[in-house]
């Protein structure tokens, strides 16, 4: 059986390591990071996603605040919120949940978020850093699953990684990351998606996988080789009768199979789910760090 990389566990670990700096910084008299989050409308999924992110904060030591505005929200309006936070001296970071309603175009709102205070790493400036190795936010998933490796001492140096899925939020900085110089990283990394053909002839000579498909079962244990390790990070709700929601959350991989023949693997839920927001607050703490140095 494979080695569970326990996200659950190294995120509570994170938050422990976060919280003795809070109270460092508090008998020092020195400033407590203050994380902001912006959500539009009333998405099921963003409103559960931002609520536990609040009480992550708490649980820190941290001061966070929630600006939630209607689904009506224009344009105009919420680039108004944005400068208002921009400028706002004590906010050392701020998300805007996404997605937003149709009105409002993603790309400017994400480029009108100050750089240093964009702790979702997603701003073309901290992207851009994150591809030549610059110091900068790496978006907090990407930044979770290079946390685990670390912390699991996953070997990554000469190693074919193979990503699934493109998206700028994880596929495509995870297939950065993994073939930056130093640990984790090094490796040879092939980044496949919905158009890749012989999909398996791929996954089959990966020592590393990392899925961000969102299809539920979608790597079946015939698609790895013996040894591999396999990052999950979908997350589906499929519908099941026998949970008493309704529904079970699932990932991309086929866990029960795969899982006899990976030499390591993250469950769903527990796994790269809970680093997404323990780096969210370690991105905090460092840009609170840079506003505010010792």
């Amino acid at each position: 059986m494979a080695t569970l990389l326990d996200g659950k566990k190294i995120a509570q670990e994170i938050k422990q390591e976060i919280a003795d700096e809070v109270n460092r910084l508090k008998l020092a008299g020195k400033k407590v990071p203050h994380l902001a989050a912006i959500i539009v409308g009333n998405d099921g999924a963003s409103l559960t996603y931002v609520a536990s992110k609040v009480k992550a904060c708490e649980l820190v030591g941290f001061k966070s605040t929630l600006l939630r505005l209607p689904g009506t929200t224009s344009e105009t309006e919420l680039l108004f919120k944005i400068k208002q936070l921009n400028e706002d001296k004590d906010i050392d970071g701020f998300i805007v949940q996404l997605p937003l309603p149709p009105q409002i175009d993603t790309q400017k709102i994400i480029l009108a978020i100050n750089p240093s205070k964009d702790v979702d790493g997603f701003h073309p400036e901290n992207f851009g850093k994150m591809a030549l190795d610059m110091s900068t936010f790496i978006p907090a998933t990407p930044f979770g699953i290079l946390e685990l490796i670390e912390r699991y001492q996953v070997e990554t140096q000469g190693k074919h990684t193979v990503v699934i899925g493109r998206s700028h939020i994880v596929g495509r900085p995870m297939s950065i990351l993994m073939g930056r110089k130093g640990f984790p990283g090094n490796s040879t990394v092939t980044n496949t998606h919905s158009y890749t053909q012989n999909m398996a002839e791929i996954t089959l000579q990966a020592d590393i996988i990392i899925t961000a498909l969102g299809v539920p079962h979608y790597l079946k244990a015939d698609m790895i080789k013996e040894g591999a390790v396999v990052i999950d990070v979908g997350i589906t709700r499929v519908l099941d009768p026998s949970s008493p929601k309704g529904y079970k959350i699932v990932g991309d991989v086929d866990f029960e199979p795969v899982s006899k023949k990976a030499s390591c693997i993250t469950p769903v839920p527990g796994g790269v789910g809970p680093m997404t927001i323990a780096m969210l607050l370690k991105n905090t703490l460092l840009a609170s760090h840079q506003h505010h140095p010792f």
